[in-house]
């Protein structure tokens, strides 16, 4: 510093004013720094400064304060090594026995305070520290039993911590359980909101120990669930140890692998305030990532209650993905809740929002607005778990890698394509499920995400974005949807089919409805899509039909029935993941015989490997930040557009979904509907 003066001020605010006490055993200067710039001041036991204005002065040579800060430095460092576990104890046990010797001196040292009032000289100069940022640091600390985290309880509400000695028995109790990232590598951190859900359960929790398992996660990574209950990271870790499995494939050192996994796993109560509660998820993430909880420390004479103080590590970048399994009318105050108190600064943010999004094109577009107002759209991943299945991944490598199809893709070559996802009597239905129906659950998001990536361009690159900018293209060149291009079907139930979830009579658990796209490529190739819940079998694939050969030589050797010889691709998921080729070919022996034959690579045949769960995949994705199976606010909008008229001609006419057996094959509408665009039914 060039500056010589005897004393400076910094502006402390109202609130993080306490009691004095020595917070530095030994005469030792303690030194918190804040973000960006040291906003901390160091003084002796018996220098104590005056308050002026808000000011906060210290008196002394800039010289000496200089000393203290550098001298400050090399101390803290040492003394929060997570490493020397022992040296750290012995300092929490010095800062106990000091605040208990104090105690009784801090009426006469606030007093001390007031009669320096007047001591400040001309001379002085000024720290301009803001009282946002010093408030945004300023923490109160609260203990808790239930868990292997420090309970910290952020100042939202302008009301300071709680006492001096709960907050270094604080320290004392938790800040061993940590294994802090100290070598410059980047740190992720993952949180599950709403982590007690059945969702997080069964899927989220299980995907994230694959990756972990696989090492497709850093071993220093932190894992957070947070939601109302009340648990403890016992509880949670109880909870969700019974779905963690490693697959057949990954069964050495499984155990281990397994414990290390919940060692890493905490649990927090976020409350009712989500402001609060995401704040505290801050600072918790702030430990792993390589930040410290210091007790109420020191400012001269002034008590600051516990602060989060970085560790500097150099250029560490720290990382965090957020989860949003919450109900639909709760993600807005999570998001706006967590975008304000709980994203990092070193790194980048990223958030995982379940579907359905939005319930109609208003809504869908509200929900965007207020999510662009607190995210950039590059931080919001839209998941969708049937994406992310390896068939909807393969769409572009079979079609863009192979010579032989891209030729044929277009209305020249094909005659019609047909998307299908027919679920049995075990489909477990969402609880919002009822009110959606499966055209807002399943047909705005999968269906037309599926079509979109198989009907559209050559992207000029692999990059997400790129990929993303053809989708849209297909998606705003889909003719809108009319109620008579549509057939609309909900199961019959009884008491004896067990069905968990009862509907109202207007919310449909089939749909089946023509598209079409109107552009150069596929001018007048009918799309056809069907999604149903508690049909005769769970089935999901994707047929592609070409035209019939013309003037075809064998056509009197084929029979009446020439589709049954249309040459077709299916690329079939379930119930046995394979990729068939229908031709027609010769039966062996005397004469002409022909046969309509497929040529089939089946997945479990040729691939000894246990494929990995949708989940793992999209979660994946998101860590390395490829959004091409994830929705973008103009792909959520355009969907939106394509369904809007059928959807408000349903809530406008009280349209009366047609009934079905459950354990059927559906609507008999829907046969009648793809005799009127001259298809027939792949099942037929």
């Amino acid at each position: 510093m060039s500056v010589s003066c005897p004393s400076f001020a910094a502006p402390f605010s109202e609130f993080s004013v306490r009691k004095p006490f020595s917070a530095c055993p030994n005469n030792r200067s303690l030194y918190v720094p804040f973000p960006a710039i040291f906003r901390c001041a160091v003084a002796r036991r018996n220098h104590f400064p005056a308050v002026v204005g808000g000011c906060l002065v210290l008196h002394g040579s800039v010289g000496d304060f200089c000393r203290r800060i550098c001298g400050s430095k090399l101390w803290m460092l040492e003394s929060v090594n997570l490493q020397h576990q022992n040296r750290r104890r012995r300092w929490t046990s010095e800062l106990n026995s000091s605040i208990n010797q104090d105690k009784d001196q801090s009426a006469d040292h606030c007093g001390s305070n007031s009669s320096n009032e007047g001591q400040v000289s001309g001379g002085t100069s000024a720290l301009n520290l803001s009282n946002d940022s010093i408030d945004e640091t300023n923490k109160a600390t609260s203990p808790s039993g239930h868990s292997s985290l420090p309970n910290l309880q952020p100042d939202v509400s302008k009301k300071v911590g709680t006492s001096l000695e709960s907050t270094s028995t604080l320290l004392q109790t938790h800040s061993s359980k940590f294994s802090v990232q100290s070598d410059g590598a980047p740190s992720l951190c993952i949180a599950v909101i709403g982590a007690t859900g059945e969702l997080a359960r069964k899927k989220i929790f299980p995907a994230l120990f694959a990756l972990y398992y696989s090492g497709f996660l850093p071993e220093n990574v932190g894992i957070f669930g947070y939601s109302r209950k009340d648990l403890t990271d016992e509880g949670l870790r109880s909870i969700i140890a019974a779905t963690l499995t490693c697959r057949v494939d990954h069964q050495s050192n499984c155990e281990d692998k397994l414990n290390a996994f919940l060692k890493r796993t905490y649990y927090l109560n976020g409350g009712y305030d989500n402001r609060v509660g995401m704040a505290k998820l801050n600072a918790w993430m702030e430990m792993i990532e390589g930040f410290a909880v210091f007790p109420t420390y020191m400012v001269g004479a002034l008590i600051i209650d516990s602060v989060t103080a970085y560790l500097p590590q150099g250029e560490s970048v720290a990382n965090r993905m957020f989860y949003l399994s919450v109900p639909q009318e709760a993600l807005l105050d999570v998001a706006s809740s967590l975008a304000d108190h709980a994203q990092t600064r070193k790194g980048w943010n990223r958030i995982i929002i379940e579907k359905p999004f939005g319930f109609d094109a208003l809504s869908s577009n509200q929900l965007t607005r207020s999510l662009l107002s607190k995210f950039e759209e590059k931080q919001i991943y839209r998941i969708d778990h049937l994406l992310g299945r390896n068939l909807i991944e393969n769409l572009t490598v079979l079609r863009f890698s192979n010579l032989v199809f891209e030729p044929l893709w277009s209305r020249k070559y094909i005659r019609n394509v047909q998307v299908i996802l027919s679920e049995d009597l075990g489909m477990h239905i969402g609880r919002y499920f009822d009110g959606y129906g499966i055209i807002r659950d399943i047909v705005h998001s999968h269906m037309l995400q599926t079509i979109a990536l198989l009907a559209m361009e050559p992207p000029i690159s692999l990059d997400g974005e790129d990929i993303r900018n053809e989708k849209v293209k297909v998606l705003r060149s889909i003719r809108k949807l009319e109620l008579s291009d549509a057939i609309l079907g909900q199961f019959k139930a009884s008491s004896e089919d067990h069905v968990d979830v009862y509907l109202n009579n207007l919310t449909p658990t089939f749909f089946a409805g023509a598209l079409y796209i109107d552009n150069g490529r596929w001018d007048g190739v009918p799309f056809l899509i069907k999604a149903g819940i508690g049909l005769i079998q769970h089935r999901v694939e994707i047929r592609i039909q070409f035209h019939h050969v013309p003037g075809n030589l064998y056509r009197e050797r084929i029979g009446h029935n020439i589709d049954l010889a249309t040459n077709e691709l299916i690329l079939r998921d379930v119930p046995d993941e394979a990729i068939l080729v229908k031709v027609n070919n010769k039966i062996p022996g005397l004469g002409l015989q022909l046969d309509a034959s497929e040529l089939n690579l089946l997945y479990k045949d040729k691939y000894n490997v246990e494929v990995p769960d949708s989940y793992e995949h999209l979660l994946l994705d998101v860590i390395d930040g490829d959004n091409h199976l994830f929705m973008r606010s103009d792909e959520l909008a355009a969907a939106w557009n394509i369904l809007t008229p059928v959807l408000h001609e349903m809530d406008k006419n009280d349209v009366a979904p047609e009934l079905y057996e459950l354990g059927g094959r559906g609507p008999v509408g829907a046969y009648y509907l793809w005799a009127k665009h001259g298809v027939r039914w792949a099942e037929d």
